[in-house]
């Protein structure tokens, strides 16, 4: 009997505490978090689908996301009272959420407030402006960040190149295959890094000639004359008064053949700075000369000479370009070399600055060889070989 009652009492309270604990629960809700919610306008005031609203509570410093329906509405449960910050985001032309507006509410505990965003009432009012600003500071500042890690990378290749190509130059030619290997793969690098920088940076950005300067050396460095000619040329294009990029220009379209090209941008060069005019007339003269267009490297060799007469190597290739190009006469069975004039003056300055040097040794080498030239070659020019008398019948 006593088991019974035991039973009996058990399943009244049980019944008591479902109920209670419930109601417990209701009422802890009520007091303390509510629902926000409410119907979001775009800027044409038609109801805004799938924008993201970031909610934060300023004091905990938590943060809720919900989204806006088809019809533009949301509604967010459990909100507890307090002050929050409210960010709209939606997704820009390439896919990535934007904040295209900020703004704040304060929720009373335990209700259920409305808060409603009309885009067209807000861009009208001028409210937006300071959030479109922000927005495009911040995209610029990614951009930024982007471009700076792309270019950084792209000059440390550049410097990588460099520190090869010094060190070929003092390495015999059977060994330099692996070094040619490091600068292409370096001057490759280069190449995207640069390139790359240049795609996250915008069509009219003043410092789009910069990279372009620094792409063109990248392209130098792989003997891509006409991709790095190309280059420089668009970063004129961007900044016409950058001196160094017509010298640049000009060592390309010379190495290309392109001469009269070449000439009109090193004189370009020349009117931007005139006190390297030698340097400019030198490096056009030398790029000619390297390419054994001699006959058009003597007129360059010559201003540079004239400009800067300190300079043996320009001498020495005055000299060498003016013996490669002189002609020669015959006289009955001789020819004699038609010396140009100032062509042994231009090897006895080379010797004179460098009386002791390599310069000044190739010098009088050549000078040796055009004075022994001048002596004679003696020929049977035209002379048919003499005619063996024809035996007689016996």
């Amino acid at each position: 009997m006593k088991r019974m009652k035991s039973f009996r009492m058990a399943v009244v309270l049980a019944l008591m505490a479902g109920p209670l604990a419930a109601c417990l629960v209701t009422a802890a809700y009520a007091q303390g978090f509510g629902v926000l919610s409410g119907n979001i306008l775009d800027t044409t005031g038609k109801p805004y689908a799938d924008v993201t609203l970031v909610v934060t509570n300023n004091e905990t410093n938590k943060t809720v996301e919900t989204k806006s329906d088809a019809k533009g509405h949301y509604s967010l449960a459990g909100v507890a009272g307090g002050p929050y910050n409210i960010d709209l985001k939606a997704k820009d032309k390439d896919g990535k959420d934007q904040v295209i507006y900020q703004t704040g509410v304060k929720i009373t505990a335990g209700t259920s407030p409305v808060f409603d965003i009309n885009m067209k009432e807000l861009m009208e009012q001028g409210k937006l402006a300071n959030v479109e600003a922000e927005r495009k500071r911040a995209e610029a500042e990614q951009q930024f960040q982007s471009l700076k890690v792309h270019y950084d990378a792209g000059l440390a290749a550049i410097d990588q190149m460099k520190a090869a190509q010094a060190q070929m130059s003092t390495t015999p030619k059977d060994q330099q295959e692996p070094i040619k290997e490091k600068i292409n793969a370096a001057g490759g690098t280069a190449v995207t890094e640069l390139s790359a920088a240049l795609e996250v940076m915008k069509a009219d950005d003043s410092n789009r000639s910069i990279v372009l300067s620094r792409l063109g050396e990248a392209y130098e460095s792989m003997s891509k004359w006409q991709e790095a000619a190309d280059t420089y040329q668009k970063s004129i294009t961007m900044k016409p008064d950058v001196a160094a990029n017509y010298n640049n220009l000009g060592n390309d379209l010379a190495k290309l053949g392109k001469v009269d090209d070449a000439r009109a941008a090193y004189q370009k060069y020349v009117d931007l700075n005139p006190t390297d005019a030698a340097l400019a007339w030198r490096n056009f003269g030398t790029v000619l000369y390297n390419s054994n267009r001699m006959k058009e490297a003597v007129e360059p060799l010559q201003k540079a000479t004239t400009l800067d007469p300190k300079n043996a190597t320009a001498w020495l290739l005055l000299g060498i370009a003016q013996v490669n190009t002189m002609e020669f006469k015959t006289e009955g069975d001789k020819i004699t070399p038609v010396i140009l004039p100032g062509t042994i003056e231009a090897y006895q300055h080379a010797i004179d600055l460098d009386p002791n040097g390599q310069i000044g040794a190739q010098a009088k080498a050549g000078l040796e060889s055009l004075q022994a030239m001048g002596v004679g070659i003696t020929t049977r020019v035209g002379q048919a070989p003499p005619k063996t008398a024809k035996k007689g019948k016996s």
